[in-house]
């Protein structure tokens, strides 16, 4: 039951006791005349001697107001109820029926918290409760006590896909055969899979009463992408109208990283598309595709390899491509791969449009027609097939007349009639693709033919190179690996010339395979030299990664089976969502397929008691009944009171602002606590909110009170001088857990070493790597200048320095070269200094300096350094008393140590916020000057 508990109003009634003393006192310094006081023992309590007593008329609204404070304690102990379940007719015990497929992920909750609501309803008429999810046909129906029922209620997950509900009739007809009369309540997902209608039509002949709760808002899913040119576009269903018209997708790469996001209107329909207009490289690495706020497993889309799209280079050695475009090999190609590929051309005037296309870094290349690959451009070629490049070669006149060794196979070389090109008069069909071919399971079609080839020599092992034949058992498509790569070669011609294939359908199949191959063909390579058969690389693929009900990727359930190789269906039972295979070449499989839809279930003419899945349940009205009628007796006792004159107006005053307060307390309490609770989720911590306001120093929290002590005393002292020195004015340093508190906020870390203490967690120190790829600098202080030997053991804390940043992504480093810009940033210093002096500072190295370049007093690179490691000791060397003294103890010591230390202090901070500023050409002159001085 969901309102106000009886409770809530014992606090007010107590206040009120509270109050009676005041309210005697009141009376006592302003008695109203004894006739006045309706109650004779209250006249006693105040001490009034009534001389004479005449019966007073009762004003109409206070005998209203007396009736109402009975009604409402009346209407209290009748425990009336606001959105009551209907009880039903029903004698027996109640059963739960519950969909968990994945259209009720998104409205998890809500059926959850109705299917509670049911089960208190039946504790509280002394029934027993029994709950079943339609993924469950093998489990027994057996009615448990309430207590158990919530417990294994809230055990219930959504699973990943859409059960077939009528297995589990079975156990609903023995539930209801051993149970007369069972109250049946079946929360459904409102779609129409899984046999929806058959399902209804038979549980409404077990339960002459049956309950239906449908959620109003239906379910949004994702499926159909296509990587096209310009562009990925993903399809967007809905069932019915009911859900949201507009909405947005959002694309992940697979380390969970944004990509990007993309807008949709169904606009009165029920399907929808979202485009990622974006470069082709952003593109390639979406890996999740997923409806924002839209929690479930068809709400996400997975991409694999096959959803790449890569860029190809295309070489035409045909002359028409200029006189005639439309009729060259070029045109057919690209009209052919538009719809998976990027199809580059080399410039028109460039010399060598290999080494051209080479340098685009091409996937795969496309050469028609091309007899000879002269020079540098040949071994170019070569070495991008054994890098793990696929070389198309198609044949054509000046390739039947050239001898290349960029071939799979050995080509006839001659003159046409000796087969070099081989002219019939009846053309030729292809045969069916065999087994073991990638163009297996493609269809051929009848009408495409062939005219002329050119021919491979019959040497040992052609069978295994070749891909197609035609009927006559001649070799159309052949292949044969090189290195990393492959080379493919089509025996005839790209264009209409030779054949009509190119025209047909097949022709862009074929391709699209191919273009498969070039995300493959490395790690094919690297498979077989491990000694694989292609036996095992035909192997079903495990499950890598699975979605749960809420699209949510984790480890795969027990039951989870292998996908066969080639596997391009739809999710499955046994077959959940999300990647299978190894790590390097995994394999998406969705909830949906590409030509799904999604329509309503219809549950009309069963009979069924249809309900909302609403958001609130009933509400119990008796604690509100109770307050309202506490505050309406206040209400007559001072109307009570101020009829009969016996109240002056100081403590009239006091008494309404008594009631006043009282009154609103009460409101306070009685209002619904989630409806406080709802802003307090969506508000910033405090320290977090300061430090998005103004900019803050921060310092890791070692874990040694004494050396956070100093980070904390450095820091607010080098705040203070940057106040008072710098247009910056920050804030009062932040003590940081990188485990527990956002980074984002801070540019800058200071981070003391304390070898006696625990490394952080690797989440910790993931937080720290990604905080400096994205801009922040941390400047870890080892603080051990003095143990330091340049040619010594490392000292403790060198090691856990050591040990923290294995495995993070660390720029390689040198000790701060004297022209670096973060010794100009302020002040024109030569180190950093701090407690000690004789420790090293080392930042990111920079690049060489131009060997024709001028004075440049001031070097950076392109970004601020996100590491600078130092020893020196620089927060006991930067913290002062408020009169500007060193708080500890410099060595060597001196007023200047602590000046030079400071000065440091501010140029880090001026680095870390402004970066190679100072290193830009126009302040070459100044720096000059001042330098020279």
């Amino acid at each position: 039951m969901s309102g106000i508990p009886l409770a809530f109003t014992f606090p007010f009634v107590l206040a009120a006791l509270a109050g009676l003393p005041l309210l005697y006192f009141l009376l006592r310094i302003t008695p109203p005349r004894p006739a006045l006081v309706p109650f004779p023992p209250l006249r006693l309590i105040l001490g009034l001697r009534p001389r004479d007593e005449t019966a007073s008329h009762t004003p109409w609204w206070l005998l209203l107001l007396r009736l109402s404070i009975a009604a409402c304690l009346i209407l209290a102990m009748a425990g009336p109820v606001l959105n009551p379940l209907s009880a039903g007719t029903q004698t027996g015990p109640l059963l739960i029926v519950l969909d968990n497929g994945w259209p009720a992920a998104p409205g998890w909750e809500r059926r959850i918290a109705a299917a509670a609501r049911r089960i208190e309803t039946a504790k509280q008429s002394s029934q027993l409760a029994a709950i079943v999810a339609t993924s469950e046909a093998a489990r027994d129906i057996v009615p448990i006590e309430a207590a158990k029922a919530q417990d294994r209620l809230r055990a219930l997950k959504p699973a990943p896909f859409i059960p077939d509900r009528l297995p589990v009739l079975t156990a609903i007809e023995k539930y209801a055969a051993a149970h007369q009369k069972p109250a049946i309540v079946w929360i459904a997902d409102g779609l129409d899979r899984g046999h929806a209608r058959e399902f209804a039509s038979k549980l409404a002949a077990l339960s002459g009463e049956l309950t239906l709760v449908t959620d109003k808002t239906t379910v949004r899913a994702l499926t159909g992408a296509q990587n096209q040119t310009g562009r990925l576009d993903v399809r967007v269903l809905r069932a019915a109208l009911s859900s949201p018209e507009q909405g947005v997708v959002r694309a992940l790469d697979r380390k969970g990283l944004a990509l990007g996001e993309a807008s949709f209107d169904f606009a009165g329909a029920n399907e929808a598309q979202a485009k990622f207009e974006m470069p082709v490289e952003l593109r390639n690495e979406i890996a999740r595709l997923e409806i924002a706020r839209e929690h479930s497993a068809a709400a996400v889309f997975l991409l694999d390899e096959r959803w790449r799209r890569r860029r190809a280079g295309l070489v035409s050695g045909e002359t028409a491509d200029l006189a005639q475009p439309l009729l060259a090999p070029a045109y057919y190609l690209t009209k052919a791969l538009s719809p998976f590929a990027d199809v580059r051309q080399a410039n028109p005037s460039a010399t060598d449009p290999v080494r051209s296309l080479l340098g685009e870094h091409v996937a795969i290349m496309i050469l028609a027609d091309v007899g000879m690959v002269p020079g540098e451009a040949h071994d170019d070629l070569k070495r991008f097939v054994e890098d793990g490049g696929i070389l198309v070669r198609f044949a054509g006149t000046h390739l039947a007349g050239a001898s290349d060794d960029l071939v799979p196979v050995r080509l006839r070389r001659g003159g046409r009639v000796l087969g070099g090109a081989m002219s019939w008069d009846t053309p030729k069909k292809l045969a069916p693709f065999d087994r073991e071919s990638p163009f297996f399971g493609l269809a051929v079609p009848d009408e495409v033919t062939v005219s002329r080839q050119v021919l491979a020599e019959p040497d040992p092992g052609l069978s295994a190179k070749t891909w197609a034949q035609l009927s006559d058992g001649t070799p159309l498509v052949t292949a044969a690996r090189q290195g990393k790569g492959m080379i493919i070669l089509f025996h005839l011609t790209a264009d209409t010339t030779w054949s009509n294939l190119p025209l047909s359908g097949l022709f862009v199949d074929m391709l699209r395979k191919i273009i498969a191959l070039s995300g493959e063909a490395a790690k094919e390579a690297d498979t077989q030299a491990a000694g694989s058969t292609k036996a095992q690389q035909e192997a079903a693929l495990s499950p890598n990664r699975t979605l749960d009900g809420f699209g949510v990727l984790g480890p795969p359930p027990p039951d989870a089976i292998a996908i066969p190789a080639g596997f391009e269906g739809a999710a499955l039972p046994e077959l959940p969502p999300g990647f299978y295979g190894p790590p390097d070449g995994l394999v998406a499989v969705n909830a949906l397929g590409p030509q799904e839809t999604l329509e309503p279930a219809d549950y009309s003419g069963f009979g069924f008691i249809t309900e909302p899945l609403s958001e609130t349940g009933p509400v119990d009205l008796r604690p509100w009944l109770i307050a309202m009628a506490f505050l309406l007796f206040t209400a007559d006792c001072l109307a009570s009171l101020w009829l009969s004159g016996g109240l002056r107006k100081p403590a009239r005053g006091a008494l309404a602002s008594f009631i006043i307060l009282a009154a609103g307390s009460l409101l306070l309490e009685a209002t619904p606590t989630r409806l406080a609770a709802e802003p307090a989720a969506a508000s910033v911590p405090s320290p977090d909110l300061a430090s998005v306001l103004k900019t803050r120093l921060a310092f890791v929290v070692s874990g040694d009170a004494k050396v956070d002590e100093v980070s904390r005393q450095g820091l607010a002292s080098l705040s203070r001088v940057l106040a008072r020195r710098t247009s910056l004015s920050p804030g009062d340093p932040a003590a940081i857990d990188p485990a527990r508190d956002e980074l984002s906020f801070y540019p800058l870390l200071y981070w003391p070493v304390v070898a006696a203490k625990p490394q952080p967690p690797r989440e910790a120190v993931a937080k720290v790597a990604a905080f400096m790829k994205q801009g922040g600098t941390i400047i870890f202080d080892t603080r051990d200048a003095l143990t330091a030997r340049p040619d010594g053991p490392p000292t403790p804390e060198t090691k856990w320095l050591r040990t923290l940043l294995d495995g993070v992504d660390v720029p390689e480093l040198e000790t701060v070269p004297a022209d670096h810009v973060v010794t100009k940033t302020f002040y024109l210093i030569d180190g950093f200094v701090g407690r000690y002096t004789t420790g090293a500072t080392w930042i990111e190295a920079l690049p060489p300096p131009p060997a024709d370049g001028g004075l440049r007093p001031a070097r950076a690179g392109d970004s601020v350094s996100p590491v600078i490691i130092t020893a020196n000791d620089l927060a006991a060397g930067w913290a002062s008393d408020p009169d500007g003294e060193s708080l500890y103890s410099l060595v060597p010591g001196g007023d200047r140590q602590h000046e030079l230390a400071l000065r440091g202090g501010v140029n880090l901070v001026m680095y870390t916020l402004t970066g190679n500023y100072k290193s830009d050409q126009v302040h070459v002159r100044d720096l000059l000057e001042r330098l020279a001085h």
